[in-house]
């Protein structure tokens, strides 16, 4: 028989940086999370690949569970923004989005960055609730503005995505916190 405590530990996902490799399961997980957006294999693969630093994956029984896609904005290294974050069914409700990040935000490649920036349309629930819980843990409102327009960007085909930012705490705090 199994403790009680192997079992919990079982049941917290694992988290690491992603391997070409693992396009094709991003790909599926990002498909099974609608609404989310899909994007080709093909980009899930290289974001696997070129932006392995900034993106994160959560496994559970070897299979994959959760997903966050971001990059340092090349114009502005002070700045990660987030892409995507996909969490399948059976591993919501335990914080996992918000470990996700502050997982990437701990890296090497993020000693730099001062804020978290994403864009989310009105009605996308999950995805507000989880920021809000970030800019929480950061200790910081969430700004938020219109930024790619349905009618100017989408020509009607897509709703306005909405610009959030999230300033950060400084990087010594994230290490401790």
């Amino acid at each position: 028989m199994q403790h009680p405590r192997d079992i919990a530990r079982a049941a917290v996902p694992s988290l690491r940086k992603p391997r070409s490799a693992d396009g094709a399961a991003i790909w599926e997980l990002v498909r099974a999370c609608k609404p989310l957006d899909e994007n080709s294999m093909y980009c899930n693969l290289i974001q696997c690949d070129h932006f392995a630093e900034t993106c994160v994956i959560a496994e559970q029984n070897g299979q994959a569970v959760g997903w966050v896609s971001a990059y340092v904005m090349p114009n502005d290294p002070e700045t990660l923004f987030v892409w995507q974050v996909a969490v399948d069914r059976k591993a919501r409700g335990l914080g996992l989005g918000a470990l996700m990040l502050q997982s990437i935000l701990a890296r090497p490649a993020c000693r730099d960055v001062r804020r978290v920036q994403t864009t989310i349309t009105s009605d996308n629930e999950a995805s507000w609730a989880l920021f809000r819980k970030f800019g929480r843990i950061q200790g910081s409102a969430l700004d938020v503005q219109p930024y790619y327009t349905q009618s100017l960007h989408f020509h009607n085909r897509h709703k306005t995505e909405n610009l959030v930012t999230i300033p950060l705490r400084t990087a010594l705090q994230r290490v401790a916190a």
